[in-house]
């Protein structure tokens, strides 16, 4: 009898919520359309995986960011190889930052930067560095190949434009730091580079780094898959 109530209860609230009876903040409704500057919560990672088929929805995600601060090209379905088709990609040329290189991304890849950009990476770089982050250095977003360039194995998120390898960060102050050289500095520098770290897990689906393993001593891998494995 209780579990029978329970379920009803379950029902009845599900269906208040559809007629908006009780009302949820849009970061908080599973349904709300996504916006990069609501306050990140448990229900953004949902949000960026269900647009992982949802071309539309995903770029007027990225068109909530003011047209200023953010400059990308959708690009149409293709194979750069026959083993590797990408959809619903975009080309990132700059956002709050310039980038050294361009890159090829999954929409939804586009839009977890910069919700981590503008929600994570910059107010740590101001509250720790004194200056906000100018560039971001990478080694790339796509490569057609396994995890770690294995022969055999599961495809690396890299062969579907599903993350990104940063390697360092330029500030407004012309300081320089990258992952390699100051990963284990004292002081502000290397609290810095794990903040930056730390801020990824609420938008991507894992980071991993120089605690990860010694293939990414010198890099952030900043992937869309999993949940918050951040290390």
């Amino acid at each position: 009898m209780r579990s029978t109530l329970f379920i009803l209860a379950l029902i009845a609230l599900g269906v208040a919520l559809q007629k908006e009876i009780i009302e949820l903040p849009r970061h908080w409704a599973p349904w709300a359309p996504l916006h990069v500057d609501d306050p990140i919560t448990p229900i953004t990672q949902l949000k960026l995986s269900r647009l992982s088929d949802d071309r539309t929805g995903c770029l007027a995600a990225l068109d909530t960011v003011p047209a200023s601060e953010l400059r990308y090209t959708p690009l149409a379905d293709y194979a750069p190889t026959a083993s590797c088709p990408l959809s619903n990609i975009v080309r990132m040329q700059s956002s709050g930052v310039a980038f050294n290189q361009s890159f090829v991304a999954s929409c939804p890849m586009a839009l977890a930067w910069v919700m981590y950009e503008r929600h994570a990476l910059q107010p740590a770089a101001e509250q720790l560095m004194g200056s906000r982050v100018s560039q971001v250095n990478h080694v790339g977003s796509f490569a057609c190949r396994n995890v770690y360039g294995r022969e055999t194995g599961r495809r690396s998120e890299h062969a579907t434009a599903e993350a990104l390898d940063v390697t360092g960060f330029q500030f407004e102050n012309g300081e320089r730091i990258t992952v390699l050289n100051n990963w284990d500095d004292e002081g502000a520098t290397g609290e810095f580079l794990r903040a930056a770290r730390d801020g990824a897990c609420d938008t991507f689906g894992n980071i991993l780094g120089p605690d990860y393993n010694a293939a990414h001593a010198d890099h952030f891998h900043m992937g869309m898959r999993g949940f918050r494995l951040c290390r």
